[in-house]
């Protein structure tokens, strides 16, 4: 089987080429696509997804992963989902929105950043701010950023560079973040079925 993913930036391209194979074992091959933001994915989905219905075997599936953004998740979601249907694609297709952004997901495995960033608090995660990595106010981006300059690291988060350090010491089993264990899951099934 062959994944093809979508996402809105370098960023998620880096985190994913890293994650799909702990997800998925190494058996099925994957591609992702890295759209140049958020607005060019969402407006280039529809006509990418019917493009790949003209054409693909049918033992392709696709993936498309958006941070939330404080907009409504819900509606995100189904707007994927209408293209996939409209390309005939539903059935393969797995939309997944992260919550808020897909710094959650760092959030959500602690020892993955501070093996990266070994100044981090090993408490990190037990702080009021940090223990629900879904909830985190204010933008995750933001707040990794801050804890990374307060822990001794002034040139903070350097998002290319820490998506692919840190996600090469993720463990998809240990992550904390439901956004992250919703689309764990979900990509499994969708290679299962």
């Amino acid at each position: 089987m062959h994944l093809e993913i979508l996402v809105e930036e370098p960023s998620a391209k880096e985190v994913l080429d890293r994650l799909v194979p702990k997800i998925v074992g190494q058996a099925h091959s994957f591609e992702v696509h890295a759209f140049r933001n958020k607005d060019d994915l969402l407006e280039k989905v529809g006509a990418r997804l019917r493009a790949y219905g003209k054409w693909v075997p049918r033992s392709w599936r696709f993936v498309v992963l958006v941070d939330e953004d404080r907009q409504d998740c819900h509606e995100l979601k189904a707007r994927i989902e209408q293209a996939a249907a409209d390309a005939r694609l539903e059935t393969r297709t797995l939309a997944r929105v992260a919550i808020e952004e897909l710094e959650a997901w760092f959030f959500g495995d602690i020892a993955a950043l501070r093996s990266v960033y070994p100044r981090l608090p090993a408490s990190l995660g037990q702080k009021e701010r940090y223990r629900d990595p879904d909830a985190i106010k204010g933008g995750t981006w933001e707040a990794l950023d801050c804890e990374l300059r307060r822990c001794g690291y002034p040139e903070g988060l350097r998002k290319v560079a820490t998506a692919r350090r840190v996600a090469e010491q993720m463990d998809p089993r240990r992550n904390r973040s439901h956004s992250f264990r919703v689309f764990r899951d979900g990509l499994a099934a969708l290679v299962a079925a």
